[in-house]
């Protein structure tokens, strides 16, 4: 039977950090008692916060033995964030998300059933509608994605949503570098090459309603194409894994 780590990346999200907290012990819970996992875990990546996450995010873990935070000594980024999250997690399969709420986290139990039924490595979802954050976000992300089809050939309709359940065997062949949100494109694209299967889903979409989000932000931006054109030759050099 499984063990699942649910793992969140937090830079500055005070206003968040409890409810997301919560409603992971939510589903993990419920998929507990079910008796579909053996056990479970839920870890705050603290990415170096100035305001009152750390704290926050320190009395959570002294709660409950279940629930971990991890402290990085300076910023590292979303990237870098994912990558302890993904190397520390003690669970067999392991869902990583915003710490936002971008989803109902009651899909997560929808996402394991999949992955256990069609066998997947990666389950990804896409969102059905994302009109709320604006026209300008919907064209860089129906951009972004196609660019990451042509690149890597990859047919994910929504490559960096953060919703990415994975077996953590995968990392016994896949090494992360990325430090900014062309992680989930690397993660994805290597899983690929690798030989490794992945399958997709639909899932509503709740926008942020506390804060503001800097994904689209021209710094951003950048920075994600200098990784993707870096990582390409990379990748394609990848020999896939031999299925036993």
């Amino acid at each position: 039977m499984d063990s699942l780590t649910i793992f969140y990346p937090a830079f500055n999200e005070e206003a968040y950090v409890q409810r997301a907290v919560e409603a992971a012990k939510e589903v993990a819970e419920h998929m507990y008692r079910d008796k579909t996992i053996s056990t479970y875990e839920i870890l705050i990546i603290d990415d170096a916060s100035t305001d009152n996450t750390p704290r926050i995010a320190d009395e959570l873990a002294g709660l409950d033995p279940k629930i971990r935070c991890i402290h990085h000594e300076k910023n590292v980024g979303l990237g870098g964030a994912v990558k302890t999250g993904f190397t520390h997690a003690a669970g067999s399969v392991v869902l990583y998300s915003d710490i936002d709420l971008p989803f109902d986290m009651m899909e997560v139990e929808k996402a394991y059933r999949l992955m256990r039924y069609y066998e997947a490595d990666i389950v990804t979802a896409f969102r059905f509608d994302r009109t709320c954050e604006g026209f300008r976000r919907l064209v860089y992300s129906k951009m972004y994605n196609a660019l990451i089809m042509l690149l890597f050939g990859l047919r994910i309709k929504d490559v960096n949503f953060s919703f990415k359940l994975v077996r953590k065997h995968i990392f016994d062949d896949i090494e992360l570098h990325s430090e900014g949100s062309f992680i989930d494109a690397e993660l994805l694209a290597k899983s690929k090459q690798y030989g490794f299967h992945t399958i997709q889903f639909g899932t509503n979409y709740f926008h942020r309603s506390r804060g503001v989000s800097t994904l689209s932000s021209w710094s951003v931006i950048y920075k994600i194409i200098r990784e993707m054109m870096a990582m390409r030759k990379q990748i394609k050099r990848i020999t896939p894994a031999i299925k036993k």
